[in-house]
């Protein structure tokens, strides 16, 4: 008996050392505040979204870049017990790897700061490789990598017939040569604004969010956290997909899982509304655990 092929999935993004930090408040400017402990966490958008797409049944291969310390090492471990293919990771010498301190409050929501690190070094003529493509079903791309490496890879994809899905957090602008190159643009609110200068506070915002940047991308998908999920594809209706009713205990990260988990159903030929449903089912069980 034969079984199916797993779905390929290929992330090009950051990698970095989280510190968590778990405090009544995140502090104002000169204001010194006592938290309840911290911890150190796997993260990077880049690694956070290869794991989820790993976990949701997908063959993850990553191309990245840690530094020659112990951070790099324990961020390459945990790729692997993943299962992700590391073996593009770049190790740089005489750089330390990207991290962030987060700080989570008392409500669950977060505020952090990241440091680039040895994310700023990848190659970008590295990812020319064509057995990163190979059978590929989608390329997820974020925006913690300089612009440099996300057209590259992007370029490199499309060649390779590959579709590009851009999870374009943080916000930054971007180029209409590398818009060109991008099928699914994918948004919370807060960028959905800054992208489009329409603010998205419920569901029929964020509809009208992404018509807006459907004239610029053919897929959009807006993620507007306790209010659910939008999904266009240029020339059909919106799919709505309503939250999911869970006890909150950390929204920290839990864009990436959905990220992640919607490459692992969009590369294995999961029609688009199927595909909305399983990434907001992972992410409502991510924050609430």
């Amino acid at each position: 008996m034969s079984t199916a092929p797993r779905p390929v999935v290929v992330a090009v993004g950051s990698l970095h050392y989280d510190i968590m930090v778990d405090a009544p408040d995140r502090p104002r400017k000169g204001e010194t505040v006592t938290g309840f402990g911290w911890r150190p966490k796997f993260g990077g958008k880049g690694g956070n979204q290869a794991v989820a797409a790993a976990k949701a049944g997908a063959d993850v291969r990553m191309a990245g870049a840690v530094g020659d310390d112990d951070f790099g090492q324990f961020l390459l471990a945990n790729l692997l017990s993943a299962g992700v293919d590391a073996s593009r990771i770049d190790r740089v010498e005489g750089r330390g790897s990207g991290m962030s301190v987060a700080i989570s409050d008392s409500s669950g929501d977060y505020g952090a700061v990241i440091v680039s690190g040895a994310n700023t070094a990848l190659d970008p003529r590295s990812l020319d490789d064509p057995t990163l493509w190979r059978d590929a079903g989608v390329l997820i791309l974020q925006n913690e990598m300089p612009d440099a490496v996300n057209l590259a890879a992007a370029k490199a994809a499309r060649l390779a017939g590959v579709p590009v899905c851009l999870n374009a957090a943080p916000h930054r602008a971007l180029t209409d040569e590398f818009v060109a190159l991008v099928n699914i643009m994918m948004v919370n609110a807060i960028e959905a604004e800054q992208f489009c200068g329409c603010p998205v506070g419920d569901i029929a915002s964020a509809v009208s969010a992404a018509g807006l940047l459907s004239s610029r991308f053919a897929t959009v998908v807006v993620t507007a956290g306790g209010d659910g999920v939008v999904g266009l594809q240029r020339g059909h209706e919106p799919v709505v997909v309503p939250a999911i009713p869970v006890r909150l205990v950390s929204t920290h990260g839990a864009g990436d899982v959905f990220a992640g988990t919607f490459a692992a159903a969009f590369a294995a030929g999961r029609p688009f509304a199927v595909c909305l449903d399983l990434a907001n089912k992972a992410a409502a069980r991510h924050v609430s655990t």
